[in-house]
């Protein structure tokens, strides 16, 4: 299965920035790799929280549509919420 998400590239980077993203239901996230210089995204939560529950997120290639950009991604880690059912924070990387 095939995963597609809609982001927008984000300016504003730090704590303040990244809290204030996630109380408007929003999700900070990075895309890194070798050789390509890392871009600091965002997304909505609802975009994400029913999608990641699914086994092959995880292990499948995801496509992230940047500004009207593919990328083709995978998801290298995950910082949820201590007791909510909320993601923090998702780091992906180049495929």
């Amino acid at each position: 299965m095939s995963y597609t998400i809609n982001a927008e590239t984000r300016t504003e980077i730090g704590k303040g920035s990244s809290r204030r993203l996630r109380h408007a239901d929003q999700v900070p996230a990075v895309i890194y790799g070798p050789g390509k210089e890392p871009i600091s995204i965002k997304f909505a939560h609802k975009d994400i929280i029913n999608i990641q529950s699914n086994d092959d997120f995880y292990t499948t290639d995801l496509t992230i549509s940047i500004d009207g950009k593919e990328v083709s991604v995978r998801v290298k880690a995950i910082q949820r919420h201590a007791f909510k059912q909320l993601i923090e924070h998702i780091d992906f990387m180049f495929v």
